[in-house]
């Protein structure tokens, strides 16, 4: 028998939650690695692999986490102890959920901040007397100096103001304009890139499954299908807590992952164009994004309105994904320690800000020498708590929630959280067969590759 809680809040709306959510799935690595990783592993094959894997492995652990949310109205640190109780060694794993959420946000706000600093300078056209050289030489200067850290400090700070605010009044009313506001943004970028010359070209590229797909590409297919939806954090169990009784979780989770998916796709559609256009590398990460995009839209008609889309969107796209961040951390203090909720905002989000510090000053090498990298085994202190998240963190959560939701969540829970209120009530076996079988079998893969112990040649080119 589960517990009544005292209240925590809850969506005003359905819909309040499918935006809130997206808005934690889409994120920069929307913008920046999908295409990269579609463009390194063959384009369309690779886009239709990682298609098939949303639907087989990131949809059904979406699910999961938000019945695990919504059946304990719990953060992740109570939810797994309220469910098999405090002796039963599962809670630790809600506590995994939440180290996860508060290693990422630390360096997550400081990508948050260059995207922030590169919208003022679209916003007071400073781009607009810059060379080609210059704008290269940009991000240099932002990421070795100083200027990231006062950068993470506005990122967290606006990020504090909403979370502060509550779950309704502060969540949700956020998200109810970023992510239409996403959406427009995306939809100009995309009306404008349909008039480049490399439009038809990156429509057959990312399209087109001419091509053919090394292993390795479906590794990354079906470890990015898993990390676009902000799984393995805890992010969507906390969101799913503030769900109402009767929302259909299924369809919710369903309609995620496909504006997830939109957005990757819509990147694609907007960056290869340019790219084939102005015969860019597709470099990976801030590369292409705060170097070589910049240096093209600024050589385009009405180019300064563009770079101001183009960073608006990356920012958006950045904050609604530190919210989802910090909640998850929020949530569990206001649970698990009975805090108000602007004591646990205030105090962790200035933990936060601190943790966040050396990464924000990875790139000076006045301070952090490569004696300091050889201690890191050679990455920076922002490369470490990347790699630690995404290797190991991510897909070890991912592989617990399905083995807890598949294996040792009760049955009468499951199976009532599952179909009630929805219309894809009878696709319950199904969804058992995936979280059970396949999933679990797939996180592992992630896991092994990630962290090395498996060599990423084994399965060849």
């Amino acid at each position: 028998m589960i517990a009544k809680l005292k209240d925590r809040g809850h969506w005003g709306s359905r819909l309040g939650f499918i935006l809130a959510a997206t808005g934690s799935a889409v994120g920069l690595g929307n913008i920046w690695k999908f295409p990269y990783i579609a463009g390194h592993y063959g384009g369309g094959l690779f886009v239709l692999v990682y298609l098939a894997c949303i639907a087989v492995v990131g949809v059904p652990v979406l699910v999961a986490e938000v019945i695990l949310g919504r059946a304990t109205q719990c953060s992740p640190a109570g939810a797994f102890k309220t469910l098999r109780g405090p002796g039963s060694g599962w809670g630790w794993v809600g506590w995994l959920g939440v180290a996860s959420g508060f290693i990422i946000l630390s360096f997550y706000s400081v990508v948050a901040g260059w995207s922030l600093h590169y919208t003022y300078l679209a916003l007071t056209s400073a781009f607009a007397d810059l060379g080609s050289t210059d704008i290269d030489g940009l991000f240099g200067r932002v990421y070795a100096t100083g200027r990231s850290t006062c950068l993470h400090f506005v990122v967290m700070l606006l990020t504090v103001g909403i979370v502060v605010g509550g779950v309704s009044k502060g969540i949700e009313s956020v998200v109810t304009f970023l992510m239409p506001a996403l959406f427009l943004l995306l939809a100009i970028l995309m009306f404008d890139a349909m008039t480049l010359d490399g439009f038809d070209e990156a429509l057959s590229f990312v399209f087109s499954v001419d091509k053919g797909m090394s292993a390795q590409g479906f590794i990354e297919a079906l470890g990015h299908s898993f990390f676009t939806l902000s799984l393995g954090m805890g992010a969507m169990l906390t969101y799913g807590s503030y769900l109402n009784p009767d929302d259909d979780i299924p369809t919710a989770s369903f309609v995620i992952g496909l504006l997830d998916t939109v957005v990757a796709l819509s990147a694609c559609m907007i960056i290869f164009p340019v790219i084939f256009t102005f015969g860019i590398e597709p470099s990976a990460g801030p590369g292409l994004v705060f170097k070589s995009i910049p240096i093209a839209l600024n050589q385009m008609p009405a180019g300064n309105l563009l770079l101001i889309a183009f960073f608006a969107l990356l920012f958006f796209a950045a904050l609604s994904s530190a919210i989802s961040l910090l909640e998850v951390v929020v949530s569990s203090a206001i649970d698990q320690l009975d805090w108000s909720r602007a004591r646990a905002t205030l105090t962790l989000g200035a933990a936060i800000l601190v943790l966040g510090v050396p990464s924000a000053l990875s790139g000076s090498t006045a301070l952090f020498s490569d004696t300091w990298a050889s201690v890191f085994f050679g990455k920076t202190f922002f490369d470490s708590f990347d790699w630690l998240s995404s290797a190991v963190l991510l897909p070890l959560g991912g592989f617990l929630i399905a083995m807890f939701a598949g294996w040792f969540l009760p049955e009468e829970v499951r199976r009532r959280e599952f179909t009630r209120g929805s219309r894809f009530a009878s696709q319950y076996p199904i969804w058992l067969f995936f979280i059970r079988w396949v999933t679990p079998v797939a996180m592992i893969v992630v896991f092994l590759f990630s962290v090395g112990i498996l060599p990423k040649d084994l399965l060849g080119p």
